[in-house]
């Protein structure tokens, strides 16, 4: 049996490349053979998962971390020049202690950090993957980090975190790193969320990262505020465009700022791999992440590979840390079957340390099941 191994990161236990290598030993366990194709939606791995596929590199850069503290944190710089940025690398909220998490207090002046570095080093191309962001402030940190200045009526300079989005009343990009002008920037989107209003950045994500019912609402308030500033001072008008409330709005703020093209992040992920390549001649293929919900459906990576595979006409099996679809949804979004890698009772600490495990023992399992069927 040709076995295809395609997972995302299994967050706060394994990368991409991790959870491949434990699928893979599962599957060989079981006698098939193996390859392993580590994938990624734009979220936390893309990183890795366009490094591992191209031979390109790792560097780490100095930056700043959600609250503004000094840190240093890596970039990808692939073959024929392209610099690759995960914004959950500087920005994202596993750099906070669940007590400091608040979207009003927090910025992504450390992804901006890391893009800068990456045109010091010449970079001809920038592919921003924007999933796992602690923040909800449109952007304007990372174009406040390459210098831009955001200003409210009295013509004072604003910080670029998401409390002040409602009283910017000019962004200024007169001093915006003229590099860009040559340097394309594409984000990689985890998400088809628009900007703002009930499907938007603040209303559903903000929440997830510390914000109460109030500052909801004036993060929502704020991200259509900071749309209409920029689309009254000629820029593109982002309020409908898909995508653009990716990493708490950023993805939008980046279209609007510099003009950055929003891309599908599974499927450029996917094409970056071969994935189809990978596909054309397996048997199986076996995906997965920290958890299916009704959000899987809307970009991420296991929905691509699933929906790669359909193409392709192989059966796709889908490995959880928790599932929190039906059978028969998840079969809708593709899955011959959805399993839960570890028994619903045992405690998350001990899940997440033997994710490797039970990734293979469970691979190990479904292979066998279906070589005898």
């Amino acid at each position: 049996m040709q076995v295809v191994a395609a997972p995302a990161p299994f967050k706060g236990a394994l990368g991409p490349a991790a959870a491949a290598a434990a699928i893979a030993a599962g599957a060989r366990a079981a006698g098939a053979d193996v390859r392993e194709v580590p994938m990624a939606d734009g979220g936390e791995g893309t990183l890795d998962a366009l490094v591992a596929a191209s031979g390109g590199r790792t560097i780490h850069a100095p930056a700043r971390d959600p609250l503004g503290r000094a840190i240093r944190a890596p970039y990808g710089v692939l073959p024929d020049g392209t610099a690759v940025v995960e914004l959950a690398a500087a920005s994202g909220f596993e750099r906070l202690s669940d007590a400091e998490r608040d979207p009003e207090a927090t910025t992504t002046a450390g992804t901006g950090d890391l893009m800068r570095a990456a045109l010091d080093g010449g970079c001809r191309r920038i592919v921003l993957g924007v999933g796992g962001s602690a923040t909800t402030d449109g952007g304007l940190g990372i174009a406040i980090a390459l210098g831009a200045r955001a200003l409210d009526a009295a013509g004072r300079e604003l910080p670029g975190i998401g409390g002040v989005l409602a009283a910017v009343r000019q962004v200024d990009l007169s001093s915006l790193d003229p590099r860009l002008r040559a340097v394309p920037v594409e984000v990689a989107c985890d998400v088809m969320s628009p900007l703002a209003g009930p499907g938007g950045a603040a209303r559903v994500f903000a929440p997830q990262k510390g914000a109460d019912p109030d500052a909801v609402a004036r993060l929502d308030v704020g991200l259509m505020s900071l749309a209409a500033v920029l689309a009254r001072q000629g820029h593109a008008d982002v309020t409908r465009l898909p995508r653009a409330g990716a990493a708490g709005g950023a993805a939008g703020g980046l279209a609007a700022m510099i003009g950055a093209r929003l891309v599908d992040g599974g499927a450029m992920v996917a094409r970056a791999v071969d994935l189809a390549g990978a596909l054309a001649d397996a048997d199986l293929c076996i995906t997965g992440e920290g958890r299916l919900d009704d959000q899987t459906r809307s970009g991420k990576a296991p929905a691509v590979v699933a929906e790669a595979c359909a193409q392709a006409g192989v059966p796709c099996v889908g490995l959880f840390g928790a599932v929190d679809v039906s059978a028969a949804e998840a079969q809708a979004m593709g899955f011959a079957q959805a399993r839960r890698i570890a028994p619903a009772a045992y405690p998350r600490a001990e899940a997440l340390a033997a994710t490797a495990d039970h990734l293979a023992s469970t691979t190990t399992d479904v292979v066998a099941l279906r070589a005898s069927s």
